[in-house]
């Protein structure tokens, strides 16, 4: 058993989270055995100052990490950025993916992220040629274990190039032969990673421009149910535009349609929804994954959070393309965009923004002890109130990440 004492910590309670001054927190193998408020500290116990629970970074492309800083001299739009994204995605070794993984998950966990759902979607070799082992799913593996950050490895389908359109050059390591394909070489995957403790295999649909509808029904079938699916959905209207001439539905509406709006879909950005795609990812109790970085990065557009969290979704955030490692930025953008949207001020409470976040409350019994120690003497925090942080604190503030009861400051 191993014992933290938090001198001020964000614990869960009936009624929500609420902080709570003088927190001891027991381990069991990385999981909370219990949680004792109002203590002092007992011999043995490892000393923390400021603990909320860690942050869930629910949508990542690491490579895309590689154009930090290269892309805003091209103006153009989306579509410009996606051709220096291929070219980035093609140079992508084995070896040289570990590293560059090895460095975005480094940050992501100094930055306050304790888990990171990674939407991959390069598979094979440049010419479709699949590796002997897994090679590049192995490599973020690797990365995540070295870090010491929990990998949800969101293995993607992607079959197409658009509707209707055959996978181009650029995009062939990205495909398999067909959905049965995939998902052999899925169940295979989850096989190849057991080993690892921190990494479970997700899945994911790259989008409905880059499948068939009978793919979809593929999926819904041959994919265990216990097992989360995200999918990029309605990114950019050309991407409605398509789908609605194509199929004459909407791309939520097209999901729906083959059993996959439910509450394991994380649907990613979002950004362009109609009211009944607001009501159907609403009633599924979907999860909704905005990226407001990204997506103010690549002129996406601001998604309608407050519609969707009022019919029945979830919200959560991602860093996409990781121009910014920071969820304390994507937390305060999810705010500010929506003032800046809707022309007024709160439209979520400071709990709301923790939620999503972090996907929790605050710290509970029975859950792994993944948290952020934060430190409270910058002159970015200091007198600000402490509910109140999602809007104040950014990665700076960050003196210590817990994963799995593991302790990691940034300075190692």
């Amino acid at each position: 058993m191993t014992s933290f004492h938090c001198g001020l910590a964000r614990v869960a309670s009936e009624t929500g989270g609420r902080f709570e001054q003088g927190v001891r927190v027991e381990t069991d193998g990385g999981l909370i055995t219990g949680i004792d408020l109002g203590t002092t500290a007992q011999p043995g116990d490892h000393s923390l100052v400021a603990v909320v629970p860690g942050f869930v970074d629910a949508h990542s492309h690491a490579f895309h990490r590689s154009l930090r800083g290269r892309t805003h001299a091209d103006g153009g739009d989306f579509w410009q950025w996606r051709r220096r994204m291929y070219a980035q995605a093609a140079a992508l070794t084995p070896s040289g993916y570990r590293e560059l993984a090895t460095r975005v998950f480094s940050e992501m966990r100094d930055a306050g992220y304790t888990s990171v759902s990674e939407f991959h979607y390069v598979h094979h070799q440049v010419d479709g040629t699949p590796y002997a082992a897994h090679d590049m799913e192995v490599a973020l593996a690797d990365a995540a274990d070295a870090v010491g950050i929990r990998l949800l490895l969101l293995d993607t389908l992607y079959l197409r190039g658009g509707v209707g359109v055959p996978l181009a050059p650029e995009q062939r390591r990205f495909g398999d032969a067909d959905a049965d394909a995939w998902l052999r070489r899925w169940h295979s995957l989850r096989d190849a990673l057991a080993s690892y403790p921190l990494v479970t295999l997700g899945a994911a649909v790259h989008s409905v421009r880059a499948v068939e509808p009978a793919d979809l029904s593929a999926v819904a079938t041959g994919l265990p149910q216990d097992v989360p699916l995200h999918v990029h959905v309605s990114e950019q209207p050309a991407e409605n535009e398509q789908c609605l001439a194509a199929y004459g539905v909407s791309p939520t509406a097209l999901l729906a349609q083959h059993g996959l709006v439910t509450d394991r879909l994380h649907a990613v950005h979002a950004t362009h929804l109609t009211d009944a795609d607001i009501r159907l990812l609403g009633d599924a109790g979907a999860t909704v994954v905005m990226c407001p970085t990204t997506e103010a990065d690549l002129g996406d557009g601001i998604g309608p959070a407050p519609e969707l969290l009022a019919a029945g979704a979830r919200l959560a955030i991602g860093s996409d393309q990781n121009a910014v490692i920071d969820p304390w930025e994507e937390v305060a953008r999810l705010e500010l965009d929506q003032r800046l949207r809707l022309q007024r001020r709160g439209v979520f409470s400071p709990a709301q923004l923790w939620r999503a976040g972090s996907g929790t409350e605050g710290l509970r019994v029975g859950a792994p002890f993944d948290a952020v120690e934060l430190g409270l003497g910058s002159v970015r925090v200091r007198g600000a109130d402490i509910d109140q942080l999602p809007l104040v604190a950014r990665a700076g503030d960050v003196t210590a990440t817990i994963v799995a009861g593991r302790v990691t400051r940034p300075e190692e």
